[in-house]
């Protein structure tokens, strides 16, 4: 807690390019989050996290920059949000490796995340994969963040965070806040074009499967052409037609209509014109962010300056918290 605000903290890993799942899922409600002055937020680059898996240097230093360009462009002020790189806070390390020894192999070795990775990249199982969750209830418990906003499928993320905050505490008292999910009512879970019962991913191979936030208009129009539906040309609503499902759950998210008022709209229409309308739609609200994206690129004066604030303010919070840590397990105080 700040004052009278709660702190919020959330961040996304810089690899790939963000899909219109990773901005209507969890982006676009931290922008309104962001507008609600009873919370202080952080939003991080989790540019740590990315080295899990082999990264080229250049691109991941590219695609980070892209990353903190988008945040802005997409509705995040930087001056009154603390936007700010995991790397150049020391203090995420550093926490990561105490809170290391304060976490579990049973724990780590059920996180799905790893099982996931593990699969997907067998030839490099590494330490970091296996630990990531230690570095992850740093990022959270540095800021002391009261709410992480999570996906329903992302809370065994937050629940280890909490099990390792309440194991320290219990051993050295209050230290850390003990922080909430925040699954907001309105947040979306969109779905692969390709194969709706699969989350959209950056990751995806087929690059049908998603509709990358900086796709130009044809691109977009010509993915969701090719989305997979079903056979019984019916615009409705059900666990049956996951395809109509998810491109309806789309066109509810951008255009702020119920399911009934689609249902209603498309009522004896075919599938070729439903899919259009959801493309169209998308290009309209995509539009404005990739203009902003464009034009702040340009500002590297601007880009730079908010950054180097914003990483002073999150190096402030996070080592308040990381002295108080280290104080307690029994490391030496540096001589200021």
């Amino acid at each position: 807690m700040l004052g009278d605000k709660k702190v919020l903290y959330s961040a996304m890993q810089s690899t790939g390019t963000l899909t219109l799942g990773n901005y209507l899922g969890a982006l676009d409600n931290w922008i309104k989050l962001s507008d609600d002055d009873s919370y202080e937020c952080f939003y991080a680059i989790a540019d740590l996290h990315s080295l899990t898996v082999r990264q080229n240097p250049a691109d991941l230093r590219k695609r980070a920059k892209d990353l903190y360009t988008l945040y802005v462009a997409a509705g995040l002020d930087p001056e009154k949000n603390c936007i700010y790189y995991q790397s150049h806070v020391s203090a995420h390390a550093e926490l990561a490796w105490i809170l290391n020894c304060f976490t579990y192999m049973g724990e780590l070795s059920r996180m799905t995340q790893f099982k996931d990775k593990s699969a997907k990249h067998a030839d490099n199982i590494n330490a970091g994969l296996f630990t990531y969750p230690a570095l992850m209830a740093a990022d959270i418990l540095l800021y002391q963040a009261d709410v992480v906003p999570v996906g329903a499928d992302q809370k065994q993320h937050l629940e280890i965070t909490r099990d390792i905050a309440n194991r320290f505490n219990g051993i050295y008292g209050d230290v850390f806040t003990i922080p909430d999910a925040y699954i907001g009512e309105s947040t979306a879970k969109i779905m692969s074009l390709q194969d709706p019962t699969k989350k959209m991913s950056k990751s995806d191979e087929n690059p049908n499967s998603s509709i990358l936030l900086m796709d130009d208009p044809d691109t977009i129009i010509r993915k969701f052409k090719r989305a997979v539906t079903d056979s019984d040309m019916e615009i409705r609503y059900s666990d049956e037609k996951p395809g109509i499902q998810n491109l309806i759950n789309i066109y509810s998210c951008i255009t702020g209509k119920t399911i009934e008022e689609i249902e209603k709209e498309f009522d004896g229409k075919g599938y070729g014109e439903f899919k259009l309308a959801v493309g169209e739609s998308v290009v309209s609200r995509l539009k404005p962010l990739q203009d902003k994206f464009y034009e702040l690129q340009k500002e590297k004066d601007y880009l730079n300056k908010v950054i180097k604030e914003n990483d002073e303010k999150a190096a402030y919070f996070a080592n308040k918290t990381l002295r108080k840590v280290q104080k307690k397990v029994g490391l030496t105080e540096k001589i200021r």
